[in-house]
């Protein structure tokens, strides 16, 4: 073999190894993202029902309704189907979050 086979050799085996390195590595930070999206979701939707909650208390002072108002039933149970329905978010989110710590594992 000449000098120029064997570094045309090593040239191949060092850039062979350096994107071996990075494939792994993008493989891991991927993987981190991924087991961290759930959690993100999960308390953004948390922060957002709190939010929701807040502002119908906030509506409701402002408002000044009143217990025997028959719109107030109408707005409460708005309020719960909203909340019923970030629940069941909160829940596929629990889901999905266990699902790839599942598959990861």
């Amino acid at each position: 073999m000449t000098n120029s086979d064997y570094l045309l050799k090593a040239a191949i085996k060092k850039v062979t190894e350096k994107l071996n390195e990075l494939l792994v590595e993008k493989i891991e930070e991927a993987t981190n993202i991924a087991q961290d999206v759930p959690e993100i979701l999960k308390k953004e939707f948390d922060n957002l029902k709190e939010s929701i909650i807040e502002e119908a208390s906030r509506l409701e002072k402002s408002e000044n309704i009143q217990n025997n108002d028959p719109t107030d039933t109408f707005k409460n149970s708005k309020i719960k189907k909203a909340l019923n329905e970030i629940e069941g978010i909160n829940k596929q989110i629990d889901l999905l979050n266990k699902s790839i710590n599942n598959q990861i594992r």
